[in-house]
């Protein structure tokens, strides 16, 4: 019997479990470590949602590294805006650094816009995208994702550090809007 929630007005069923979380960050975290063997990148971690994905990757890189967080929002209940905002920015340099931006999930890559943007500013040397899930049907924008965890289709999901209006952030396995 699958166990449903209730965050505010909307109910949600089980989705994704932790199990398969947990696989699809071994998979990304074994990836990073190939390609940042004897580097030291800058993790830049995008809030709120890629806290706990971030703090998982972070827990598995083996090398020297840093975290950095920015916060940029574009959602609005269930709905994406469209219009990226950007709420909490980087003050340190990333002038001539490698970064690797930890994204919760890409659906239509307008965080991945602004991102670029904002880093081409910084003239970081390159930046890989790292991301644990994915809506490829979504997707509008033209940057590569160089870590993929799970690929879903355009479902309304939270749980794992994604929320509906606050809520469902702390789940450990993922949850879809039941219709």
């Amino acid at each position: 019997m699958k166990v449903l929630i209730k965050l505010h007005d909307l109910v949600f069923e089980p989705y994704i479990s932790g199990e398969e979380i947990n696989k699809a960050i071994e998979t990304i975290a074994e990836k990073l470590n190939e390609d940042f063997k004897g580097e030291r990148p800058i993790f830049l971690s995008v809030l709120n949602g890629s806290f706990m994905f971030s703090s998982e990757v972070m827990k598995r890189f083996k090398e020297e590294c840093e975290i950095h967080f920015v916060k940029l929002g574009s959602y609005e209940g269930t709905d994406s805006t469209g219009n990226v905002r950007t709420l909490i920015g980087l003050n340190k340099s990333l002038a001539g650094k490698k970064v690797v931006i930890l994204e919760d999930i890409v659906d239509t890559g307008g965080t991945l816009k602004e991102l670029d943007r904002i880093l081409k500013e910084k003239n970081v040397a390159e930046y890989k995208i790292a991301t644990l899930f994915y809506k490829p049907s979504m997707y509008r924008e033209k940057f590569t994702l160089d870590y993929t965890g799970i690929e879903i289709p355009n479902e309304f999901i939270v749980g794992y550090g994604l929320d509906y209006d606050g809520l469902g952030r702390n789940l450990t396995s993922v949850y879809k809007r039941k219709s």
